[in-house]
């Protein structure tokens, strides 16, 4: 009789809760899962900050590195600023926009939305300095847990960690380029500038992380308690090149994926996941999309076994495939203990997507257990998202401030201490545990919109502060539902969404030059000057190549002897210096570069200005 368990379990739930699965307020729930986003703001707040009990905070990030680091989220209910979840959410919530902007606009959200990605954006812009450096990491999380404080007066180390060619990170460099690049997508309308500099660190980030391959919690060793990149960086960079096809349409990132998806992994992993660290569920999902919009080509064939594998997901997810993913008698996914909820909004946004793909494409999907019409993945999330927002058997609901019974006691910082514009009294480290963490009582702030952990693999759930795995929310929980509660809400039944349609074929430069016979500054170091420029450009097997020509200026009023220059993030060849090992001089033929007069050198490769500096050099 145990076997028959979750199905009574179920009939029971019916029985008893007849009420609950009358309908939600999906335009509500996406209105209040955006407030939470603003709750989790860091640096400056600005003058329509909705969440009035936070205030600026985290004002000195990066000082001490000689960086700006003011910005961006925190991660949960910690005050840490870590890169690799933060960049996932802001994936997510472009997806969302791209594939739902039109429903979130109905719902007066759309501004929130892109306000919410920006503020992402902004700060990844901080972050990536140069073009092969990024920092991932703001604070320490072992020092930050030890400490109970309101983010507005934090007392913990907050130091910044990055990653560079000697510690590459190329999951974080890869995520961080795939939320660039849907970013760009984003504001390619309303703000063509800023997409086109979003691009732009997309191309490089991408560049870094395929170039200078490693994990970053090998780099950035302070996260592996917290965020460690389990599955490696393979997935992140073939999602990366997804989205930087899908922002550019340019055909090395289409070939990128099509060369690479047997060997990284993207068309042999059957996933049963998807979140920040698992990414090869969404390379599947945008993959098959392509395909279905007929923008394979050659690559039909590999493109093909991505879509077996996206298959793959779904069906585990419904249930009809020979590895089902686990559930709760009440029917919520299951995959771990804590936060289980973040691969409970992911999966439901990639099978409402995937939903419409098939849809669009008039497509079913294929089990093992037969063909399943593309409704049923729709009728799937919105079961998930009605379980989150109450139909359950606790009738909780898991979004904090949507319905009548939610947790109260929220494993937060921020919501569990009086807000700083009410009580100025300073909360110490350790004394925010003694006076705060330890109350019984509410939250005195609503962290409304915020999604929970989640209950357990039996459905129960302790709305208890020490209650961590169960209480704490996260950013990368919310971004994924922007998109679907925006979809339900504009009805699930009869809809068909259009693919998105890919911008036709340019030429696109992956460098922020718009005329290539304009001449650039590049560096000076005394007297003398460097400048470069694209001479000519050209598309070859589907990559475009660049001519740079670099000029070398004596501006001294003595001929110079001796020159060294240092040319790093060079990937093809050059023609009129002389080299040794690393270091470049004068042609062999120049014995020393008269005053006012000039040298050239030119160099091709694909990408961005190779980085051209004076290293040392002597006046005659």
């Amino acid at each position: 009789m145990e076997k028959f368990a979750p199905v009574a379990a179920l009939l029971l739930l019916l029985l008893c809760f007849p009420v609950a699965f009358s309908g939600h307020d999906y335009g509500q729930a996406l209105s209040k899962s955006l407030l939470f986003f603003e709750a989790q703001r860091s640096g400056v707040l600005p003058r329509n900050q909705r969440v009035t009990w936070r205030s600026h905070s985290g004002l000195t990030d990066g000082k001490s590195s000689g960086v700006n680091l003011v910005g961006g989220y925190y991660d949960a209910g910690d005050n840490v600023k870590f890169g690799l979840p933060m960049a996932f959410t802001v994936t997510m919530m472009a997806w969302s926009v791209i594939e739902y902007g039109n429903q979130l606009q109905a719902n007066g959200e759309l501004g929130n939305s892109i306000d919410a990605i920006k503020w992402g954006t902004d700060y990844f812009i901080k972050a990536h300095p140069e073009p092969n450096v990024l920092y991932g990491e703001v604070g320490d999380g072992n020092t930050d847990h030890y400490c109970w404080q309101r983010p507005e007066e934090m007392t913990t180390d907050r130091k910044a960690y990055r990653i560079d060619p000697s510690n590459p990170g190329s999951d974080l460099a890869g995520e961080t380029a795939a939320a660039m690049a849907a970013a760009s997508i984003v504001f390619r309308r309303s703000n063509p500038v800023y997409s086109r500099l979003l691009l732009t660190h997309a191309y490089q980030l991408f560049d870094f992380a395929d170039k200078y391959r490693g994990k970053y919690d090998s780099s950035i060793t302070v996260a592996q308690k917290y965020y460690r990149s389990v599955s490696g960086y393979n997935d992140e960079l073939l999602w990366a090149a997804a989205w930087l096809y899908q922002a550019s349409n340019n055909q090395f990132y289409l070939d990128y994926l099509g060369r690479n998806g047997d060997a990284m992994g993207g068309t042999g992993w059957s996933m049963t996941e998807f979140g920040w660290d698992v990414k090869y569920a969404g390379v599947q999902t945008l993959v098959a999309k392509f395909l279905m919009q007929g923008k394979a080509g050659r690559h039909a064939p590999v493109f093909r076994k991505y879509q077996e594998k996206a298959d793959s997901f779904m069906c585990s997810l419904l249930g009809k495939s020979s590895r089902n993913i686990q559930k709760t008698p009440g029917g919520l996914i299951f995959r771990q203990r804590w936060n289980n909820m973040q691969f409970v909004t992911s999966a439901s946004f990639l099978t409402t997507v995937y939903s419409d793909y098939l849809t669009s494409s008039r497509s079913n999907l294929r089990c093992a257990a037969g063909n399943v019409a593309p409704s049923q993945l729709l009728s799937f999330a919105k079961s998930q998202v009605d379980y989150i927002l109450g139909d359950n058997p606790r009738a909780t609901s898991y979004m904090v401030g949507y319905g009548n019974n939610f947790p109260q006691r929220v494993h937060h910082r921020g919501s569990s201490i009086v807000s700083v514009k009410v009580d100025r009294t300073f909360v110490t480290c350790r004394g925010g545990y003694a006076t705060w963490f330890s109350r019984k009582g509410s939250d005195p702030n609503l962290l409304t919109g915020a999604i929970v952990g989640g209950p357990d693999a039996y459905d129960n759930f302790a709305d208890r502060r020490d209650n961590y795995e169960q209480t704490e929310p996260a950013t990368y929980n919310n971004a994924p539902l922007l998109g679907v509660l925006a979809r339900l809400s504009s009805g699930h039944s009869g809809y068909s969404q259009f693919l998105p349609v890919v911008p036709a074929p340019v030429v696109r430069r992956p460098m922020p030059i718009r005329r290539p016979k304009v001449t650039t500054p590049v560096r000076a170091s005394g007297p003398v000057a460097i400048v470069q420029k694209i001479t000519s450009s050209w598309v070859s097997k589907g990559r475009t190549y660049y001519r740079y020509s670099t000029t070398v200026i004596n501006k001294s009023s003595r001929p110079l002897k001796s020159l060294n220059l240092s040319i790093k993030n060079l990937y093809g060849p050059i023609w009129g210096l002389s080299r040794s090992g690393n270091s470049f001089g004068l042609p062999s033929w120049m014995h020393s570069l008269p005053s006012g007069k000039s040298l050239e050198f030119v160099y091709i490769h694909s990408t961005t200005p190779a980085n051209v500096a004076v290293s040392s050099y002597t006046l005659a």
